[in-house]
């Protein structure tokens, strides 16, 4: 290799002649993303997808255990409850039940299982007319999802790999909103000079550009929201976003199932809280209830009665969950999240069947009702069908684009023995303004979204290692075009 060879190689790239080195840096990060995270990003977007399609697949698969009689007089609760312990065993624990919610559905009634795991409860499904058991299954958290959608929701979180799993969706939306932005400002640069290149030699890869930012553009506000919302579930960022949360008292309403005028509790129930607004996303509690309590099923009816009579208990989407102990009420709360939303709480007290607490959504303030709102949308069961149908074309759209970023890759991949385009030259070629402000702008993100400060370090690292193999290959070429003494 010449002389004049060599220059040319390292010489900086025709964006920096052109005052592009921006885009040049932007260009490669985001070539960086798609390439390590793109397989994250992609796994999210087809298991997300497959979740917002749950309430049919369990409406279908489930029918035989979700559907009664569709006419006749539904009999008590407690009646209910105790058909489903004549089924299940009269020593079990009731959890919680939740009543039919219209004529020819089933109440499911909940029971803690030692045999259980620490988030998983046992579930009836009682005809509320005839008390026939429909059969029983395994559900799982504090919001009793049945075994298709908990499979697929765990796959969404952590691919079925436990806590460290978790790291996948947290790296995925960590780094969807930064490739979103970043896709947008290349396609705003790109865009005329990939129509003008539309007719030349390199009109396919012009075109495969074109599809692929198109589509990101297209889907680009949806995927911010979905990267967001994503990140409040996340176990490293989530603990950022809930420490700043509380910091500014944007806290979610709760109720207090503390009892006043009672013995203090045992010292084995020392340490038990009351339930947090994040209940839906908890983990059911399989502590048996206090012996000396009242039978739950004699006072279910009453409790009931009791919490609709408060005036916000009114949806029929409603769950009970009876006493632990002498000193803590029971719960009665909605979970109708679609619009409008109806999720308010009571505490009732079953000696005196009044209400001691309660937490009414038209009271939260505006930042807890966006998180509320956010959540289920980004599950898509805020506003219905048409909620579903978004949410799934914005993850069939992501995945294409994906799919077509890899084709892009693929057709444009350097030829062997070209020299190594890194992403720590293109940011030694930016001003030095602007490397200070890709400097504060990384360490601020890493700190608040440390997946992703972890894995821009590990990029930096590829980069040093691809750098120096791509220097010595070069300097192993000059030695050996260097002519004999």
């Amino acid at each position: 290799m010449t002389a004049a060879q060599s220059k040319k190689i390292t010489q900086k790239p025709v964006a920096s002649a052109t005052g592009g080195e921006l885009r040049a840096f932007l260009t490669r990060l985001h070539f960086y993303i798609g390439l390590f995270v793109g397989p994250f990003i992609l796994v999210a977007a087809l298991s997300g997808t497959a979740y917002v399609l749950t309430p049919q697949l369990e409406n279908y698969v489930y029918r035989s255990y979700l559907n009664g009689v569709s006419s006749g007089q539904p009999q008590s609760l407690e009646a209910q409850v105790n058909a489903a312990r004549a089924y299940h065993g009269a020593d079990k624990s009731l959890f919680a039940v939740r009543p039919a919610t219209e004529m020819g559905k089933t109440t499911r009634v909940m029971f803690a299982d030692p045999t259980l795991g620490e988030s998983e409860t046992r579930a009836v499904f009682v005809d509320p007319v005839t008390l026939d058991v429909k059969g029983d299954l395994v559900v799982y958290g504090t919001s009793g999802v049945l075994p298709i959608r908990w499979v697929i929701d765990i796959f969404h979180r952590n691919m079925l790999l436990g806590d460290f799993g978790r790291n996948y969706s947290e790296l995925a939306a960590s780094w969807l909103w930064i490739a979103t932005l970043g896709g947008f400002l290349l396609w705003f640069w790109r865009r005329k000079t990939d129509t003008a290149r539309t007719q030349s030699k390199e009109g396919a890869t012009a075109s495969l550009r074109r599809v692929h930012s198109t589509i990101g553009v297209w889907i680009g506000i949806g995927l911010l929201f979905i990267s967001a919302t994503g990140l409040t579930w996340s176990k490293y960022a989530g603990d950022n976003i809930d420490a700043l949360r509380q910091s500014l008292n944007w806290v979610t309403p709760s109720v207090s199932l503390k009892l006043e005028s009672v013995a203090a509790p045992a010292a084995d129930h020392a340490g038990h809280t009351d339930h947090s607004a994040h209940a839906d996303h908890g983990k059911a509690s399989t502590a048996p209830t206090t012996s000396g309590l009242p039978d739950p099923a004699t006072q279910i009816d009453q409790v009931l009665a009791t919490a609709r009579s408060s005036g916000i208990i009114d949806s029929p989407l409603v769950e009970i969950r009876p006493s632990k102990s002498a000193d803590k009420a029971w719960m009665v709360r909605e979970y109708d999240r679609s619009t409008p939303t109806q999720v308010d709480t009571v505490a009732v007290d079953p000696r005196s069947m009044t209400v001691t607490s309660r937490a009414d959504f038209a009271t939260f303030t505006i930042v807890p009702k966006l998180i509320r709102w956010g959540i289920d949308l980004h599950m898509g069961i805020k506003f219905g069908l048409v909620n579903q149908i978004a949410m799934v074309m914005i993850g069939a759209a992501l995945s294409v684009s994906i799919v077509y970023g890899y084709i892009l890759w693929w057709k444009r991949r350097p030829a062997a023995g070209a020299p190594a385009r890194t992403l720590a030259q293109s940011w030694l070629y930016l001003g030095w303004p602007a490397k200070l402000g890709v400097l504060v702008v990384a360490t601020a993100l890493g700190l608040a979204l440390p997946l992703m400060g972890l894995s821009l370090l590990a990029f930096v690292v590829i980069d040093l290692l691809r750098w120096r193999l791509d220097k010595s290959r070069r300097a192993g070429r000059r030695m050996q075009a260097a002519p004999a003494e």
